[in-house]
């Protein structure tokens, strides 16, 4: 009796009465199975300590986690040091997630295949392509979870990658890249000229000719070097300089402010922003540099891509002799 009202004053504070305890005890040894044969009563309590404690670690584990919110934001600040154009993309998409309606305060471990589904439908539904980049975002997402432990799993990589069918892009014609041309002669333009003539001439993407520093232009040697860092793709190269006749040498710099200036320059010409297709310059170089020289390997280590399949089914577009004619013949004038 003395033990039994021992028990009931121990439990009192809990809500358990002794049947409860003995209950919770009876299945903890039932579970341990084999691992409890041929113990005594002191080695047994010993056991059930140990099976607590353990049992109290992986509680307190299960539920470690964070919000949706929080790991965005944390995940976003691990990746700080990429570059400035890379870190506001992933921001932008991290607030296009965070939008969706009670998607913040979701707790990551609790997140499963269908709540992924909604967030990035709401989010990115609009467009295969947003989707298919917002779903990268979010999986790394997850990925920085498990790895700081607020998750176990990473149930965006059970939803299928949406597939993108890439628009064909239509090259300038000889007549849209004298306007271009035209316009960069004028005086409050004339800082791009330089610029522009590394993206028709050159293939050299926008971003890449932003970035480059005095030291990158090689007269002497006739080329462009391309750094790994200041390259889309992260890998360097070396571009050949065409059609940098009539530059003198105070006009060879990148100007500032470049991308306002571009798009003021592109606005001069006549093309609104809705018309104007990014890249349309290095699809134009491309096309027109397939057409002239039929050397894609050539061209592939010009544009910086692993392989030609890209050239082919991305980048050349199908024009005549005459009209590549025009484009190259109009290069140095």
């Amino acid at each position: 009796m003395k033990q039994s009202h021992l028990a009931k004053a121990l439990l009192k504070e809990t809500g358990l009465n002794p049947v409860d305890t003995a209950r919770i005890a009876l299945e903890a040894l039932e579970t341990l199975g084999e691992q409890r044969r041929g113990k005594g009563k002191g080695e047994l309590m010993v056991l059930l300590r140990r099976v607590v404690r353990e049992g109290v670690k992986a509680v307190q584990q299960a539920e470690h986690t964070v919000t949706l919110r929080e790991a965005v934001w944390a995940s976003v600040e691990a990746r700080k040091g990429l570059r400035p154009t890379t870190c506001r993309d992933l921001r932008n998409y991290a607030r296009r997630l965070l939008r969706v309606e009670e998607a913040g305060d979701m707790l990551l471990r609790t997140m499963r295949v269908a709540d992924c589904k909604r967030i990035l439908a709401a989010a990115f539904g609009s467009s295969a392509s947003s989707y298919k980049k917002g779903r990268a975002v979010l999986s790394s997402v997850f990925s920085y979870g498990m790895r700081q432990e607020w998750c176990d799993a990473n149930p965006v990589a059970r939803i299928d990658v949406p597939r993108v069918v890439e628009k064909p892009i239509v090259p300038l014609t000889p007549a849209e890249v004298q306007r271009l041309k035209d316009t960069a002669e004028k005086p409050r333009h004339r800082a791009m000229r330089f610029s522009l003539r590394l993206m028709l001439y050159g293939g050299i993407r926008p971003t890449e000719v932003s970035r480059l520093r005095p030291e990158d232009i090689h007269w002497e040697e006739g080329q462009v070097i391309i750094r790994p860092t200041a390259s889309k793709t992260g890998g360097g190269r070396a571009v050949p300089l065409r059609g940098m006749r009539g530059l003198s040498r105070s006009e060879r710099t990148i100007p500032r402010n470049w991308q306002r200036r571009w798009r003021a320059l592109r606005k001069a010409a006549g093309f609104r922003r809705g018309s104007w297709v990014p890249d349309v310059c290095r699809h134009t170089f491309a096309t027109y540099h397939a057409v002239a020289h039929k050397d894609l390997p050539q061209l592939q280590m010009i544009m910086g891509h692993r392989d030609v399949s890209l050239l082919r089914t991305r980048y050349v577009s199908p024009v005549s002799q005459r009209v590549s004619r025009q484009f190259w013949g109009a290069a140095n004038q």
